[in-house]
C-alpha cells in the first residue's frame, strides 16, 4: 500500500482555509488566508532528479531546473514569497531564472509572475490561461473576485499546442489538457530525468478544487489524469501542484477516486436530488479519512463534481 505524507506546509494551509472553504468563510476569505500562510511560511526545497527540484511553502508547487544557463520554473508562486522563493532558487542552481511555464492560471501558481518577468524570464502559458489573466472572475469557493492583471506581467508566450523546449540536459515536453482542472491546464515533463510537473491537475492524497469558472469540470478532470497516467512510468517523480512528490501508484489513487466520487454522485443525481440532497447523503463517507482532510473537504468536493454530472 503506498503511504502519503502530508507537508508542514500542506498542514498550515489546511488549517488556515480549510475551515473557511467548507463553512463558506466564516472566519475569513480562503484566498487571504493561503496568502497568510505563504507570507510566513518557509520555502522548502526538495532534491529529485537530473538538476530538478520541488519548492514548497508559496501556494502552489514549484518545479525547477538547473542548468548552465540559468534555471526552469513550472509555475511562480505568490508574489509575497519573492525573497524566500529567490532565497530557495540558490540552493537549486546559479544564474537567472530563464523560463517559468504556468501550469494555469490560479493566483497560487502565477501571482509571481510579474516579479519573475521584470527580472528578465519569459513567462509560457495555455492561451486560455493568459485569457482568464485578463477576465474579472469571481472564485464563490475563495470568496475572491480576481481581476485582470498589468499587461507588463502577462506571459509573453501562449501556446496553442503542445511544445518540444530543451534547457540544460533535459528535454522538456509541455503538454496542454484542455479542460482538466481549468481549460488551461498544461504539464511539463523533463524526458531524460523522469519527472513530470502535472500542475492542479494531481492533487496529492487530497480532494482537488476544479474551477467551473475557469473551465474546468470532473470529466475534464478525470481526462487530465489519464493523461499524466500515459506519461509516468513505475519510475517517474510527479512534482503535483498540491502536496509531496507522487508517484504512478498515488497518481492511480487520485484518478481513481475522481472516478468513484463522479459514479456516486451521477446516480444520486440521476434519481432528481439536489445538490443539497447530495451533500447531505455524503458520498464521499467512506473517503474522507484519506482524501479529505486538508484544503478541499468531502462537502465541497462533492459540490463541485455534482455540478459537473
Amino acid at each position: 500500500m503506498t503511504t502519503i505524507t502530508r507537508s508542514p506546509v500542506l498542514h498550515t494551509l489546511a488549517l488556515a482555509a480549510g475551515i473557511a472553504l467548507a463553512a463558506g468563510g466564516a472566519h475569513g476569505s480562503p484566498y487571504s488566508a493561503i496568502n497568510a500562510a505563504a507570507a510566513v511560511d518557509p520555502v522548502k526545497v526538495q532534491k529529485l532528479r537530473g538538476g530538478i527540484a520541488m519548492l514548497s511553502g508559496s501556494g502552489g508547487n514549484i518545479g525547477a531546473l538547473a542548468g548552465a544557463d540559468g534555471l526552469f520554473l513550472v509555475d511562480a508562486g505568490i508574489a509575497i514569497s519573492k525573497a524566500k522563493i529567490e532565497a530557495a532558487l540558490r540552493t537549486v542552481g546559479n544564474g537567472p531564472v530563464r523560463y517559468v511555464v504556468n501550469t494555469h492560471w490560479h493566483w497560487d501558481h502565477a501571482d509571481g509572475n510579474g516579479w519573475l518577468r521584470r527580472a528578465g524570464a519569459t513567462i509560457i502559458a495555455d492561451r486560455q490561461a493568459q485569457l482568464r489573466l485578463t477576465e474579472t472572475l469571481r472564485i464563490v469557493e475563495w470568496e475572491h473576485t480576481f481581476t485582470p492583471i498589468s499587461p507588463a506581467d502577462l506571459p509573453q508566450e501562449v501556446l496553442s499546442a503542445d511544445r518540444i523546449m530543451h534547457f540544460g540536459d533535459q528535454t522538456i515536453a509541455i503538454g496542454q489538457y484542455r479542460p482538466g482542472h481549468t481549460d488551461g491546464d498544461m504539464s511539463v515533463y523533463f524526458k531524460q530525468a523522469d519527472v513530470l510537473a502535472t500542475g492542479d491537475t494531481f492533487w496529492n492524497g487530497m480532494y482537488p478544487f476544479i474551477d467551473y469558472v475557469g473551465g474546468g469540470d470532473i470529466d475534464g478532470a478525470i481526462r487530465a489524469a489519464d493523461a499524466n497516467l500515459l506519461l509516468a512510468g513505475t519510475g517517474t517523480q510527479i512534482i503535483p501542484g498540491h502536496g509531496p512528490v507522487g508517484d504512478r501508484a498515488q497518481l492511480i489513487a487520485f484518478r481513481d477516486m475522481l472516478v468513484t466520487v463522479r459514479s456516486k454522485v451521477a446516480a444520486l443525481k440521476k434519481q432528481g436530488m439536489s445538490e443539497e440532497q447530495v451533500v447531505a447523503s455524503r458520498p464521499t463517507a467512506a473517503l474522507d479519512a484519506t482524501w479529505g482532510r486538508a484544503l478541499i473537504n468531502g462537502a465541497l468536493f462533492t459540490r463541485l463534481v455534482y455540478r459537473g454530472v
